[in-house]
C-alpha cells in the first residue's frame, strides 16, 4: 500500500509550517476514516502538535451555570426547546463557586468557562464573573461560553474579569438551530474587537456534513486567529431532530482533529487544540487539551454532568498522561510531569 502522493505533499509542506488551504482541508476531510491515508494524517498532526507544544497537555473546565428551554432551538442540543427533557433549573451562587474550587484547587486549570443558555440573565453573569475571578488566581483564564453579545457588554464582562469568550459559528447554523448566522459572525467580531480571547471549534460534526462544510467551518477559526480550537462530535441523542443522522465513530472525529492541527499551524495566536468529548484517539490525532465539566452540558441528559458524562481534572490528567503527554501546563506558565497523576 502506498501514501497519496498529494497527502504527503499537504504533511510535508504543514511540517514546514505552510498550514493547509481550503481545497486541502477538504481532501483531507474526504479521505476514509479507516484509511492508511487517513492514519498517516492523524500520525503526522499528532506529530506536529507535540512539538508545537513541547509534548505538554491542557486541562480546561467549564460549568454550566444554567438550564432552561432555549429558544436556540438548536437541534443538535439536549436544552432546545421543542425537544428538551429538562426544565428550568439554576445553580445557585454557592454552588457555583463550590465547583469552580473544585477545578482549581491544584493549580493546574488553565481556563476556566462559565456557560449559560443562549438567553440569559447578563447582570447576574457579571456578579457571577466577579465572584470567580476573586477566587482564582489572577494567571487562571475566566472564558465566557454564553449567547450572542454586544460591544458594550463584552466591556463589562472584560471589565469584571473575563479574558475571553468561546462562540462557534456551528455547522448548518441557521438551518440546525432557529439562530441567525451573521449575527453569530457579528459577536465573533465584536469578541475580537474588545480584545478578549476568542475561542472556537468545529462543531458539532454529525456523518452528514460532507468535508466541503467542514474545511469551510473549521477554517473561519483560522481567518480570526482563534486562541483555541477543537473538534466536537455531535452526541445521539434520540429525542433530536436530528437523531435519524446518528453519530460519527471518535476515529471520524480524531480524522477532523487532525485537520484542525494541520490548518492552525500556521497561526500564532492558536494555543490550543482541543477534542469534545475527551478521548485518547484525540489526544493522539493533533489535540493537546480537553475539558473537565460540571453543571449543565448541552451534550448530556442529566442535570449534572459531572455524575455521568463529565470528568474532573484528575481524570483529565489521567487521560494525557495514557495519550503520552509529559507534561500539563500551569496557568503560571510552568509545566508538572504528568506521571504524577498517578502518584
Amino acid at each position: 500500500m502506498k501514501t497519496d502522493r498529494r497527502l504527503l505533499a499537504i504533511l510535508d509542506a504543514a511540517q514546514e509550517g505552510r498550514a493547509p488551504g481550503r481545497e486541502e482541508c477538504a481532501f483531507l476531510l474526504g479521505l476514509p476514516a479507516v484509511s492508511l491515508d487517513a492514519a498517516h494524517l492523524r500520525a503526522t498532526a499528532d506529530a506536529l502538535t507535540r512539538r508545537r507544544f513541547a509534548n505538554t497537555g491542557l486541562v480546561f473546565g467549564q460549568i454550566g451555570i444554567e438550564i432552561a428551554p432555549c429558544p436556540g432551538e438548536c437541534k443538535f442540543c439536549s436544552f432546545a426547546a421543542g425537544h428538551t427533557a429538562f426544565g428550568p433549573s439554576v445553580m445557585s451562587d454557592e454552588d457555583v463557586l463550590r465547583s469552580v474550587a473544585g477545578f482549581t484547587a491544584s493549580d493546574e486549570l488553565d481556563a476556566l468557562f462559565l456557560m449559560t443558555m443562549h438567553t440569559f440573565d447578563f447582570e447576574r453573569l457579571v456578579r457571577l464573573v466577579s465572584l470567580v475571578r476573586a477566587l482564582i488566581t489572577p494567571q487562571t483564564e475566566l472564558v465566557v461560553n454564553i449567547g450572542d453579545f454586544d460591544t458594550t457588554e463584552a466591556q463589562e464582562l472584560k471589565a469584571a474579569g473575563v479574558s475571553g469568550a468561546y462562540h462557534v459559528l456551528r455547522l448548518r447554523e441557521g438551518t440546525d438551530t432557529a439562530l441567525d448566522p451573521e449575527r453569530r459572525l457579528t459577536t465573533i467580531r465584536t469578541i475580537k474587537d474588545s480584545g478578549l480571547d476568542w475561542w472556537y471549534c468545529c462543531e458539532p460534526v454529525g456523518p452528514e456534513h460532507s468535508p466541503r462544510e467542514l474545511a469551510d467551518q473549521l477554517l473561519l477559526g483560522v481567518e480570526y486567529e482563534c486562541v483555541g480550537h477543537a473538534a466536537m462530535r455531535r452526541v445521539y441523542l434520540s429525542s433530536s431532530p436530528l437523531a435519524m443522522y446518528g453519530q460519527i465513530s471518535e476515529l471520524r472525529l480524531a480524522q477532523v482533529t487532525a485537520v484542525v492541527a494541520l490548518a492552525t499551524v500556521a497561526c500564532p495566536a492558536t494555543k490550543a487544540i482541543g477534542v469534545h468529548e475527551p478521548n485518547v484517539l484525540g489526544l493522539t490525532s493533533g489535540a493537546n487539551s480537553l475539558f473537565a465539566e460540571a453543571g449543565a452540558n448541552p451534550r448530556d441528559t442529566h442535570e449534572d454532568t459531572s455524575a455521568h458524562r463529565g470528568r474532573d481534572v484528575t481524570a483529565c490528567k489521567k487521560m494525557l498522561y495514557e495519550a503520552g503527554f509529559d507534561n500539563i501546563g500551569t496557568p503560571s506558565g510552568t509545566s508538572a510531569a504528568l506521571g504524577d497523576a498517578y502518584r
